[in-house]
């Protein structure tokens, strides 16, 4: 499953319910359903959803 990054134009591809990589490389961790922290540069931005699915807790 994957998202769109409106800040960078980057598509984020979800690894686990609070992580994610951009197509850049970059490591994501999610902060709400449409934020994000990139963990490299420290800077949030704003997606296009990354739902949290309880049902798979």
């Amino acid at each position: 499953m994957m998202f769109f990054d409106y800040e960078d134009g980057d598509f984020i591809h979800i690894l686990s319910d609070s992580i994610a990589m951009d197509s850049d490389g970059h490591m994501m961790t999610r902060m709400g359903d449409s934020m994000a922290l990139d963990m490299d540069s420290g800077e949030l931005h704003i997606v296009s959803g990354w739902l949290y699915d309880e049902d798979n807790n």
